[in-house]
């Protein structure tokens, strides 16, 4: 007969790699929550929409037009999830109160798992945020549109409101994660768990 002691304890390494894992889980939902295709569109476009920070009336209403548009889809980016339906396709589609809409090939998924959340109007609205912050710091904006109020003292503000906005938001992604696969993410496989 062997003698089975007690279990070994974890190692070190297989504690570091469980909370490593944990820590890039985390990520990927802060990642899967921020507008960085949209930030990806402010760097690359606003230089020319902005004229490099020196705005006329034109380039200034452009400007102003862009950041709105854009913040707009990182909200509405926020309202949309996938199914893979029973055609095998992935469908996309708006969260509403009764489902995701519109709902072809939704045979065998109950689409009214996909019911509009508070949480869904919460991620929105920071990830919303987070993009105007981060937009309205970018040295062309700054130029452009503040260039007649802007002063010294507002350079600590602009060096701190993203930072203090990232955190909080980083930790409201964090401890509460979207479930929603959205258009360019990953679809869930069958329906929503959110």
């Amino acid at each position: 007969m062997v003698y089975k002691g007690s279990p070994k304890p974890k190692s070190n390494a297989s504690k570091l790699k469980g909370f490593r894992d944990g820590a890039f889980a985390s990520l990927g939902n802060l990642i899967k929550l921020l507008p960085t295709g949209m930030f990806f569109m402010l760097q690359f476009l606003n230089p020319v929409l902005t004229n490099n920070g020196h705005c006329h009336h034109p380039s200034l209403f452009l400007t102003r037009l862009f950041i709105n548009v854009c913040g707009l889809s990182c909200a509405f980016s926020c309202f949309t999830d996938s199914y893979t339906g029973s055609d095998g396709a992935v469908h996309y589609g708006i969260a509403t109160l009764n489902g995701l809409w519109p709902s072809p090939a939704s045979e065998t998924v109950d689409l009214s798992n996909f019911k509009l959340r508070v949480g869904d109007f919460v991620h929105a609205l920071l990830s919303t945020v987070v993009f105007v912050a981060m937009a309205l710091v970018d040295p062309n904006t700054v130029t452009c549109l503040y260039s007649s109020t802007y002063t010294k003292e507002h350079m600590v503000l602009l060096k701190t409101l993203p930072a203090v906005i990232g955190a909080i938001s980083s930790a409201v992604f964090m401890v509460f994660p979207s479930k929603r696969h959205g258009i360019g993410y990953p679809s869930s496989s069958d329906g929503c768990d959110c």
